[in-house]
């Protein structure tokens, strides 16, 4: 059962701090805006974008709450690193949700250059922070609309 003002976590990532707390900053206006109560609302920081899943998996265990917002940025650069980040991220946050039921939205920014990622934390390309708390109000609402098994 989901409640009326769901509980969110937001997990973020310290690498790249000065964006992240972009997308942090842009997560909680959202869920602001749609009155869910600042004491509704945690976040808990992750190391690195890697390291997501992981605390993700502690946070739905110890926190239980009804959706998580996983935010970070992934720079390619000049090393494989983007490779053997993004896609394990992506593949492990989703089946996180499918075993717990608990959405896990993914939002890592993975970009080629930080001057991408800055504009997709505020700047041209909006905030994908913001956009993440969307999807999660809108998944519970989903969630929500079906029936109990």
């Amino acid at each position: 059962m989901i409640a009326s003002h769901p509980k969110i976590v937001i997990v973020a990532a310290e690498w790249h701090d000065f964006i992240v707390r972009k997308l942090i900053d842009g997560a909680r206006e959202t869920l602001e805006r749609h009155d869910i109560p600042i004491d509704n609302v945690q976040v808990v920081r992750s190391p690195g974008s890697f390291e997501i899943p992981l605390v993700t998996k502690q946070v739905i265990t110890a926190l239980h709450p009804d959706a998580v917002i996983c935010l970070g940025v992934v720079v390619k650069g000049d090393t494989a690193h983007f490779e053997y980040v993004c896609e394990p991220v992506a593949h492990a946050l989703m089946d996180l949700s499918l075993q717990t039921g608990v959405p896990c939205l993914f939002g890592v920014l993975m970009t080629y250059t930080l001057e991408q990622a800055q504009e997709r934390a505020g700047g041209t390309m909006g905030n994908k922070g913001a956009e993440c708390a969307e999807a999660a109000l809108s998944v519970l609402k989903t969630l929500r609309s079906l029936p109990s098994i």
